[in-house]
């Protein structure tokens, strides 16, 4: 993992894009950030990153969907869920090998789960 682990962060909510990709960048990260499945594919199949921070729903399809599409070419990077829907609707997006969940707007917990996330893949 590099000194600055990348992130990929994928919302369709221009705002939480802004504002966490803001606050990623102020813990220390490096981040891109994707406003749907088909953009967070794309953006993912260039590789690269340390860890996936994925929304559960899009209007091109949902968190579950592109958790799986990634996992079709990368079996390693971590993935954890950043949503506003509570974890009993999400065991579909969960169950795709995801390392982790944050309620959003979790702004305490986000940086300890990503931490959590990050030790365990290396």
């Amino acid at each position: 993992m590099s000194e600055n682990p990348r992130i990929l962060f994928v919302d369709d909510h221009e705002d939480t894009r802004f504002l966490i990709s803001y606050l990623l960048g102020g813990w220390g990260y490096e981040v891109a950030a994707a406003r749907s499945v088909e953009e967070g594919l794309a953006l993912a199949r260039g590789g690269g990153f340390d860890l996936y921070l994925l929304d559960s729903r899009f209007a091109d399809g949902s968190g579950a969907e592109l958790c799986e599409g990634i996992r079709e070419f990368d079996k390693e990077t971590p993935i954890v869920f950043y949503s506003g829907d509570h974890p009993t609707r999400l065991k579909k997006s969960l169950d795709c090998d995801a390392q982790g969940f944050v309620l959003k707007p979790g702004f305490d917990a986000l940086p300890r789960e990503l931490e959590r996330a990050l030790g365990t893949a290396a």
